[in-house]
């Protein structure tokens, strides 16, 4: 987990996500998560980022680890990146729903704002499940008054050029247009410390 210390007692942002967080591929320090601290800097936001993002990682992996990550943390806001691997995997829609409220409202109790980040699945899935599961996080979101980043590679998902050699994980130069997506919904949370 990469720790990024802040002056003093600044408040924490918890990236929760997969590989597409964790900077899989990635030089170090190269990865949105690794850009955000600089942003929030920049912006005059004092704000300490945790990345406890797991390659691999799916929502049922991501809902047994929460309360400890809770705990360890200590998390004002919660970025909930996570379902990309289960829509991959062609997992239970209805389950992938239970494990991201599960993990919302585990945050919830812990007094953590949730920011909830959507995936697309590429059409080769077929149009129904691929509709269904981007449903996943527009619903909950609405249900759990939540806000939203409706797909985390909005903008270049599309641009082969933009993703490493296995066409699934975005190169260095998308992180800063990943940031800048996160950034959009993010930046109306933040309060001046």
């Amino acid at each position: 987990m990469l720790m990024l210390p802040a002056a003093g007692f600044a408040a924490t942002i918890m990236v929760y996500g997969d590989s597409l967080s964790a900077g899989y591929g990635l030089p170090q320090q190269a990865g949105w998560t690794n850009l955000l601290p600089q942003r929030l800097h920049d912006d005059s936001f004092d704000y300490k980022v945790v990345n406890a993002s797991i390659s691999g990682e799916t929502t049922l992996g991501g809902k047994n680890r929460i309360a400890q990550a809770l705990s360890a943390h200590q998390p004002a806001i919660v970025i909930l990146a996570l379902g990309a691997n289960d829509g991959l995997r062609g997992h239970n829609l209805e389950t992938v729903r239970a494990n991201l409220d599960a993990i919302i409202q585990a945050c919830s109790k812990r007094n953590a704002r949730v920011l909830l980040v959507g995936m697309r699945l590429p059409p080769n899935y077929g149009a129904a499940y691929t509709e269904k599961f981007h449903g996943i996080f527009r619903t909950l979101a609405q249900r759990r008054q939540l806000p939203l980043v409706p797909f985390l590679l909005d903008g270049f998902a599309d641009n082969a050029a933009l993703f490493q050699a296995d066409g699934i994980h975005p190169t260095a130069q998308a992180q800063p247009l990943i940031l800048e997506n996160v950034w959009k919904i993010l930046r109306p949370l933040l309060k001046r410390q």
